[in-house]
C-alpha cells in the first residue's frame, strides 16, 4: 500500500461516517481512527510491519506541502524511508532547481518497507532548492524541496 492508497483512504472517511478503519497485508499493519467530534479530521494511530517483534512507529496524517514563514513552500516527506532522486540509478532526476512543477508532478521516491512510493509535488511552483541528497534517509516532515 503507498501513500496515494492512504490518502484515498482518509479522503473516504471524510466523506463517510466511518470512524475506524483498519487494513492487515503480507508486511505491514495500518489502523486510522477518526474522532467523531464536529470537523473532526482522520490520523493514522499504527503503521508497521505485520511482525510482532517490529516497532510501531505514530504518524499524522500525510501532509507533504508546507508553507512557512521563512521562504516559501516546501513540499516535504510524506513518511520515513530512502530518499530517491529518479526511478533508478540510469534515468534522469524527476526534478532538478528551475523546474516548474504542477501539484500532480511526481517529484522524488522515497521507499519505505521495501516500497517505492512516488512523491508528488501537490504544489505547483519553480524548484529552487533540492535539501535532500540521493540516498539519504529521510524522516516524516522532512523538508525536500523548496518551491519558489
Amino acid at each position: 500500500m503507498d501513500i496515494k492508497e492512504i490518502k484515498q483512504i482518509v479522503d473516504l472517511m471524510k466523506k463517510s461516517d466511518l470512524s475506524e478503519f483498519g487494513v492487515e497485508e503480507e508486511n505491514f499493519k495500518l489502523k486510522i481512527k477518526r474522532d467523531t467530534g464536529k470537523e473532526a479530521q482522520p490520523h493514522i494511530v499504527s503503521y508497521a510491519p505485520a511482525q510482532p517483534s517490529a516497532p510501531v512507529p505514530q504518524a499524522a496524517p500525510a501532509s507533504v506541502p508546507q508553507v512557512e514563514s521563512d521562504s516559501g513552500v516546501y513540499i516535504t516527506s510524506p513518511m520515513v524511508g530512502t530518499f530517491y532522486a529518479s526511478s533508478s540509478p540510469e534515468n534522469p532526476a524527476y526534478v532538478k532547481v528551475g523546474d516548474t512543477v504542477s501539484g500532480d508532478s511526481i517529484v522524488c521516491i522515497i521507499e519505505a518497507m521495501k516500497i517505492m512510493n512516488e512523491i508528488q509535488a501537490e504544489q505547483s511552483g519553480d524548484i529552487a532548492e533540492l535539501l535532500v541528497e540521493n540516498g539519504q534517509p529521510v524522516e516524516y516532515g522532512q523538508r525536500l524541496f523548496r518551491l519558489s
